[in-house]
């Protein structure tokens, strides 16, 4: 059994159960063998956590940042091996998508994440001197839980991705929570990240792991009046189970749960490039295998000859495309499909699992029509996860607009419009009703692109997360879901923190002094 990482010690975990990884390809176990903790090792950890709080607040300045470049340089160093473990767990290509983008893209987060606390800007530090009251944004003064999803093995894990990145920034200490789907890809990040403690001299506990618990046992953590946040990125019916118990004790949680990202094409933009339209469709949804949070699920077309031209063109791309293996079994997508089909829609290409050993399913092209979709916006609106999608033929913008309103909350949407101007008309029709049901609003492009940017919002109306003002991604508006606001009125200057005090600590920082933002000291 391999062990947990608590309280800077890897010892066995006081466990219920074991189980093992499963290699897609071959839809066959994996030799190591993970535990399932128990409360014993949970509360262990928020324990150790609360420890690891207290010691930060006598740790040298800076140390959270040389942490955060330290284990972003350790997970180069040992790049060769991570790549080759999350392949055989996830079946992601080693190359590109694991050694040149997922992995370059998790330690530039983390570079990102060290620069921001260096900067401080972050912190929004604000003084208002005639009321002689100061804040800033600080740390929670508990330890962060992060629950990790299956589709990003480095850039979205529990021990290395975004929330993580975004709430050790913050100067909490994480207790991770394994995705059962690439546990081994977790434990040598977590020793990556330990090593980089210890080379740093943060707190021991400022990094745990535990793998997998039940789901009893994770509503009562979610609920635990020792946890100071949750970040949580996976499926709409977990994430909802945490938000209840997490909600019912005060614990703050952000959540990305599911999106069907939907894609508008406007009629000149199908009458000039409709084919190629269609092909960056069909390369977008099955990008991944379909298994990114950001996969077009619903396209919405014009009916007629032009529409007609581009569902043709899309079927044959889902029809001849080779279909690549899935992160784990297809019953959901089989499930998700039966319920489009339920609700009217027809399928035009695949619909059905692939039974070769592996985990598979066929590329997968629906369709209805505008009036189907506003009779069952609901059915028709079912996250598949997979290599799946609809398209929706509408009957004019009128009907384009209907079908927006109709929409639940998603981290994106798309329109693609005429590059001459033909379709700015139907564009402003459209463009107000997509935008308050999305939290990136795109043109010309498919959603499944997500930059590492300041301006990037990974969020959404709900249910795509569980609040629109927050983002996954995008530094440093992510590390604000996982700090408090810290207020301080009448303190003398040589108590404030470093950042409040008159003197600009490091010059580089804006701070808001008497509603103008600037670098310089008070005057």
């Amino acid at each position: 059994m391999e062990p947990v990482l608590i309280n800077g010690e890897w010892r066995a975990a006081i466990a219920s159960g074991g189980f093992n990884a499963v290699n897609p390809t071959t839809a066959e176990a994996l030799s190591e063998t993970f535990p399932i903790s128990t409360m014993g090792d949970i509360d262990a950890a928020l324990d150790a956590g609360h420890e690891a709080v207290r010691a930060l607040r006598n740790s040298p300045a800076g140390a959270v940042a040389d942490f955060l470049q330290a284990f972003a340089d350790n997970i180069e160093t040992s790049s060769d091996q991570l790549v080759e473990v999350a392949h055989t767990e996830t079946a992601l290509p080693a190359e590109p998508r694991l050694a040149s983008i997922e992995l370059p893209r998790t330690v530039d987060q983390l570079r990102k994440a060290a620069a921001a606390v260096n900067e401080s800007t972050w912190k929004t530090a604000t003084i208002d001197t005639s009321a002689r009251i100061r804040s800033m944004f600080g740390p929670l003064g508990a330890p962060v839980a992060v629950f990790g999803p299956n589709n990003f093995p480095f850039a979205f894990n529990s021990v290395s991705g975004g929330d993580f990145a975004a709430a050790i920034a913050a100067g909490n200490p994480v207790i991770a929570k394994a995705n059962p789907s690439h546990p081994m890809t977790t434990k040598l990040l977590a020793e990556a990240a330990f090593d980089a403690i210890r080379e740093t001299g943060l707190p021991r506990a400022m990094v745990q792991l535990i793998y997998r618990i039940s789901h009893e046992d994770g509503t009562t953590f979610a609920g635990h009046s020792k946890l100071g946040a949750i970040g949580f990125t996976g499926g709409r019916g977990g994430g909802l189970l945490l938000k209840a118990a997490a909600d019912a004790a005060g614990v703050p949680i952000y959540l990305e749960m599911s999106s069907v990202n939907p894609v508008f094409v406007l009629r000149g933009a199908l009458e000039s490039r409709g084919i190629e339209i269609a092909r960056e469709f069909f390369q977008s949804c099955t990008l991944g295998v379909g298994q990114f949070c950001t996969s077009p699920g619903i396209v919405v077309v014009p009916a007629g000859k032009v529409g007609n031209a581009f569902v043709e063109a899309c079927t044959g791309f889902f029809a001849e495309g080779d279909p690549g293996v899935l992160l784990g079994p297809s019953d959901h997508i089989g499930q998700a499909v039966a319920t489009i089909k339920g609700a009217g829609a027809k399928v035009l290409a695949g619909g059905a699992p692939i039974k070769d050993g592996g985990f598979a399913f066929a590329n997968t092209l629906l369709a209805t029509s505008g009036e189907s979709f506003l009779t069952d916006p609901v059915g028709l609106q079912t996250e598949a996860f997979g290599p799946v999608s609809l398209i929706v033929r509408a009957d004019g913008i009128e009907e384009m607009v209907l079908i927006a309103r109709a929409l639940d909350g998603n981290l994106t949407g798309t329109i693609y419009s005429d590059t001459q101007g033909a379709d700015e008309d139907d564009y402003a029709l459209l463009e107000p009703e997509l935008r308050q049901k999305v939290g990136r609003l795109i043109a010309d492009k498919m959603p499944t692109g997500v930059a590492v940017s300041p301006a990037m919002n990974h969020g959404g109306p709900y249910p795509s997360t569980g609040h629109p003002g927050f983002t996954a991604v995008g530094i440093p508006a992510s590390i604000h879901r996982f700090a408090a606001l810290h207020s301080y009125d009448n303190v003398p200057d040589h108590r404030l923190p470093l950042q409040l005090r008159d003197k600009n600590p490091n010059g580089v920082m804006f701070r808001l002094i008497d509603g103008r933002w600037s670098q310089r000291d008070v005057e």
